[in-house]
């Protein structure tokens, strides 16, 4: 962690300073229970069941875009998560009834 800085003087820096330290604290949550929730979606991806690992990608897509829309991390940083989850599971078993790459 980096050392203090020096205390502000100016009333409005010193309130800028609380909200920072509030917004910090409030993100940080945020920002663990979402790792928390991708962690899921990949133990569930990896366990190789697709309708566990559906669900689990549907919560971690509705974390990761609640986190983008508070400002949290970036949009494209919730959009590519999500299409990096997605694209696992869609890769677990291919869908039936679409014709295959190679059958064509």
């Amino acid at each position: 962690m980096p050392p203090k800085a020096k205390p502000k003087k100016n009333l409005s820096a010193i309130k800028r300073a609380r909200q920072a330290v509030k917004r910090n604290l409030r993100n940080r949550g945020v920002l663990s229970s979402v790792r928390t929730v991708m962690k899921k979606a990949e133990t569930a991806i990896t366990s190789g069941d697709k309708e566990e690992a559906g669900k689990a990608i549907l919560q971690a897509g509705k974390a990761l875009n609640k986190a983008a829309s508070k400002g949290v991390i970036h949009r494209n940083t919730a959009s590519r998560n999500i299409s990096r989850l997605t694209k696992k599971v869609n890769a677990l078993s291919p869908q039936s009834g679409l014709p295959s790459a190679g059958s064509a």
